[in-house]
């Protein structure tokens, strides 16, 4: 059984190179009937491949998907044919290592589209083939070709808008999955899994490969990587370090109903039921006192050792400046209402 398909549509420079693609409708683990079609109607050969394909390939590959039973796909591959922008059908039969945009972008959308967890999918070395590319107003250009574009734009009477300049798109563009709040669209990359009942609010940041696992209320950074558990809460600027931005191999994650406060960070993965006070920033490395229930210090250890384990409240002490550790005896409980996605 194959990893993954897709059909795409997407944007080329000059050169005919792929800059960036579109799957609506990408699918997870096809089945070899489908596989068996993409042969016999764009004469694939195996392996991953992303082929360029022209609208009489696509009009015969819709009539054999239609035959299939395939009529969701049949119909996208219809439309597909009339395409004014180049067409890829992409096929991943082992989820390897990307060697092409096409591929890239398909592994991204099947996270974006929560067909896919973070760290499920294989994207080491992707940046390689992710362009830098100027996102406008009217889609992904090339930045070699920009000032032409922008020279035509402007004796055309109109203005061409770069958003951005990055390697990323924002993910609705591509993507909008059921049931969120963005208040800042550009501030979720393509590749983000935002689960549903989410609300990233407008300093709240989601990148790729990294996100929520339900209802959550985001109003600080989810770094590369970093995956927040149903029920928590990142406050107002607080921080969770990524693996590309000095969290090493440690996969930093945080559990269910836990309590990031404003301005607060974390270089450890908590598990359930854990707060951390507001601008408190607790690495690894960090010198902790942990307290019993009177609050007398039993032993100081690394934050690093209580990595992953539930029910705690990382403080600091307010007179002596010291990182303290205690059971937390309440649990956070997010405003139903404040969640509401409807």
């Amino acid at each position: 059984m194959s990893f993954a398909f897709g059909i795409g549509i997407g944007t080329q420079n000059n050169q005919g190179e792929w800059l960036e693609v579109y799957y609506q409708q990408p699918i997870m683990t096809p089945g070899k009937d489908l596989i068996d079609v993409v042969e016999t109607a764009l004469d694939y050969k195996g392996g991953n491949q992303a082929m360029d394909v022209k609208a009489e390939q696509l009009t015969r590959f819709a009539n054999a998907l239609r035959q299939l039973g395939q009529t969701d796909q049949a119909k996208l591959a219809e439309k597909a044919a009339e395409s004014k922008r180049p067409v890829v059908v992409t096929v991943l039969a082992t989820d390897d290592t990307a060697s092409s945009t096409p591929e890239v972008y398909l592994k991204l959308h099947l996270i974006s589209h929560r067909l896919a967890k973070p760290h499920s999918v294989k994207l080491d070395g992707i940046f390689g083939l992710l362009p830098n590319l100027a996102w406008t107003n009217e889609g992904a250009v090339d930045l070699n070709e920009l000032p032409e574009r922008q020279l035509q734009a402007r004796i055309e009477g109109r203005t061409l808008e770069v958003k951005s300049v990055d390697k990323f798109p924002q993910m609705t563009d591509y993507v909008v999955p059921k049931g969120v709040r963005i208040a800042d669209t550009a501030r979720v990359r393509l590749g983000a899994y935002v689960g549903e009942g989410t609300t990233v609010m407008h300093e709240g940041f989601i990148n790729f490969n990294a996100g929520t696992e339900g209802t959550s209320m985001i109003e600080g950074r989810i770094s590369a990587g970093v995956m927040i558990g149903k029920g928590s809460d990142l406050g107002g600027g607080c921080s969770t370090m990524g693996t590309l931005s000095g969290g090493g191999n440690i996969i930093i994650s945080v559990g269910e109903n836990c309590l990031l406060g404003a301005n607060a960070g974390i270089g450890i993965p908590l598990g359930d039921r854990c707060t951390v006070e507001a601008g408190l920033y607790i690495t690894s490395g960090t010198k902790v006192n942990l307290l019993d229930d009177n609050n007398e210090q039993v032993e100081v250890i690394k934050a690093r050792d209580l990595a992953g384990k539930n029910d705690l409240l990382f403080r600091r002490n307010s007179l002596t400046g010291a990182v303290e550790c205690k059971t937390n005896k309440s649990a956070i409980e997010l405003n139903e209402e404040l969640h509401a996605n409807n």
